[in-house]
């Protein structure tokens, strides 16, 4: 698939999971990678296998919740593949816990790592979105904040919340510019899921019961390849929406 062919994307956290799904479908539909992450030995795992299968990527190690990150990963994307035209913030800090768990440090080092350098990227994309005719913004959201149990959830969604109101905000502030902006709210396999299910095995159990689909779904297949069909042209009247990606399980609205 070529639909993608000629653009540039960047992606967070494409080291492993959901974000190394994403990276591997966006390239086999044509685009150009920069790969982001914390660990140079995971991102150059994913560029490898983007080239193996005939692709373009390139990789930057860097942390998401550094001051000058996004000027950082804005000028490696333009310097290293010509410009920006997909933006994928898929990094994140936050993990479920009890509301005591969190400490004020805590709870700010989460937004400091979801909505603020979320916003932070999305800010330095946009001028060389703009300036290439246009480009898509992907964020990733979650159904935590509708699930039937919010118990241990409370920051964790509230983080996902808060990027779900800049995703919109962007998608009607940005349109006159052709920025689409979108959020994926995903279920797929990711190394701490996996380490759940293995560790919880009863409630892992009743959890994937709970997905109509009855599976957990797959990050490139089931979560890569609809972001890059969203990033195409033929999603081109599609923005400001969450998409869930989860199999039916969740209920929003």
């Amino acid at each position: 698939m070529t639909r993608l062919a000629g653009k540039a994307a960047v992606v967070t956290g494409a080291g492993q999971g959901v974000g190394r799904g994403i990276a591997l479908a966006l390239a086999e539909s044509g685009a150009d990678i920069l790969l982001v992450g914390r660990t140079a030995r995971k991102l150059d795992s994913v560029a490898d296998q983007v080239r193996a299968e005939g692709g373009e990527a390139a990789t930057l190690e860097i942390d998401i919740t550094a001051g000058d990150a996004a000027q950082r990963i804005v000028e490696a994307a333009t310097n290293l593949l010509g410009g920006v035209d997909i933006l994928v913030n898929n990094a994140n800090l936050a993990i479920p816990a009890p509301l005591e768990a969190y400490s004020d440090e805590d709870f700010l080092s989460a937004f400091n790592a979801g909505p603020r350098a979320t916003l932070s990227l999305m800010k330095a994309a946009r001028p060389h979105m703009a300036a290439r005719g246009g480009g898509t913004i992907i964020n990733l959201a979650s159904s935590a904040a509708v699930r039937w149990d919010a118990a241990n959830y409370g920051v964790y969604a509230a983080v996902k919340e808060a990027i779900r109101a800049l995703t919109r905000a962007a998608a009607h502030e940005w349109a006159e510019e052709a920025i689409r902006a979108l959020n994926v709210a995903p279920h797929a396999h990711s190394p701490g899921l996996d380490w759940w299910v293995d560790n919880h095995p009863e409630e892992a159990e009743e959890f994937i019961a709970s997905i109509p689909a009855g599976r957990i779904g797959d990050p490139r297949i089931d979560v890569g390849r609809p972001v890059a069909w969203l990033c195409s042209a033929e999603a081109g009247y599609l923005t400001g929406a969450t998409i869930p990606l989860d199999g039916g399980q969740s209920r929003w609205g």
